[in-house]
């Protein structure tokens, strides 16, 4: 039998590669936020003070006056009723 020698295997050349440059993120920064509200101090209003933006609190005051219109005619109505009964009361007497 015939013996094989071993076979030399060539070295494989790692080429060196540069090293990676990552790629720099633009970071995001957001709005500079509004200061807390602190008591006994100084601040800019966000908003003017006399604007004609329909907001939360302009639909909460609307229901707020809707139900006391209600509410007042309905007193309105009973004390006229009120009335007229008495009035036809006086009457047959």
């Amino acid at each position: 039998m015939a013996t094989k020698k071993p076979v030399k295997k060539a070295a494989k050349s790692v080429a060196r590669k540069s090293p990676v440059r990552k790629k720099t993120v633009a970071r995001k920064r957001s709005a500079k936020k509004a200061e807390q509200m602190r008591s006994f101090r100084l601040y800019k209003n966000q908003t003017d003070f006399v604007s004609f933006k329909i907001t939360r609190q302009t639909i909460y005051w609307s229901i707020l006056l809707a139900v006391i219109v209600f509410t007042q005619l309905w007193i309105l109505n009973i004390q006229m009723e009120i009335a007229d009964l008495t009035s036809a009361l006086l009457a047959e007497q």
